[in-house]
């Protein structure tokens, strides 16, 4: 087996990536996950070509923001008037100081005749430093199951991926500092001010690919989901990604999405509007329960 290395400028003391996109967390929850991942955004030509781009990344330390409570939570994803999938996410500490995200989504209805997806998630953060340490994704979609296996350290990542008509793993390696998964990811951007015209670039990998998410605070506004009516924060999300000459390329199928998160001391994800080449796809809070409170 051959183990491929994608290098990345040295020195560079932050990451991230997105969709899957952005995230977050409760964002990299399993269907949503898979959604978020594919998310992109076209960047300017001056940012799309340069290859010093790990230079300015976001290199502001954990935010003061209150940690998120352990939570349960499920999702609705929509597309075209009709809703395309569900997913259930629970967030909570682990052993040895690590905090853990744990999700499954499927399509459903209409969506599922046409495309049978089945998505299973966990993904394993530092509590202190809310660094990504593991990722364990399982992807089922029309019989064919692919399997990635995560390992991230201070260099980057180490990965490997199985799809269920191979033998053996492909192996993939990004060297990047502070590399995030789209679990830690979240968890740094909701400790920071976000406030309101604030301007969050990072760099994340959430399965096989690097992205650099810029995420712009828009300001404050009241939103209505399915679970109820919240005070939310706006965030608007562009995505580009890393090619294997380590220069910033926009998406061909994906525009740029949304993010609604509560304006209270959970942040929790709301609501995501992506803009996508067959419209607008969503991704919407249905119910949520904090287990100490």
């Amino acid at each position: 087996m051959s183990r491929k290395r994608t290098p990345a400028s040295a020195g560079v003391r932050f990451a991230f990536p997105m969709s899957r996109l952005f995230p977050f967390p409760l964002t990299q929850s399993t269907w949503c996950a898979a959604l978020l991942t594919s998310l992109g955004i076209f960047g300017s030509q001056e940012t799309r070509a340069a290859s010093n781009w790990s230079s300015s990344l976001t290199r502001d330390p954990r935010g003061p923001f209150p940690e998120l409570r352990p939570a349960r939570a499920t999702y609705a994803y929509g597309w075209s008037g009709i809703t395309a999938a569900t997913s259930e996410v629970y967030f909570h500490r682990g052993d040895q100081q690590t905090l853990v995200l744990e999700g499954r989504g499927r399509t459903v209805g209409l969506a599922r005749v046409l495309w049978r997806f089945d998505l299973n998630y966990r993904s394993v953060a530092n509590a202190e430093t809310l660094r990504p340490l593991e990722t364990h994704q399982v992807e089922t979609a029309r019989g064919k199951r692919v399997e990635t296996n995560l390992k991230f350290s201070d260099e980057g990542v180490s990965g490997s991926r199985l799809e269920s008509n191979h033998a053996t793993p492909a192996l993939k390696d990004f060297t990047l500092e502070n590399l995030y998964d789209l679990h830690s990811a979240f968890l740094y951007l909701r400790s920071q001010p976000l406030r309101d015209r604030s301007v969050y670039r990072v760099a994340v990998y959430p399965a096989n690919s690097a992205y650099v998410a810029t995420l712009t605070v828009v300001g404050r506004e009241h939103v209505r989901v399915r679970a109820g009516n919240y005070n939310a924060i706006k965030v608007d999300l562009k995505l580009q990604r890393v090619n294997k000459k380590n220069e910033l390329e926009p998406h061909r199928k994906f525009k740029r999405a949304t993010i609604w998160l509560s304006d209270d001391n959970d942040r929790v994800l709301l609501r995501i509007e992506s803009q996508i080449f067959v419209g607008t796809v969503t991704a919407e809070l249905q119910s949520v329960r904090f287990e100490n409170g």
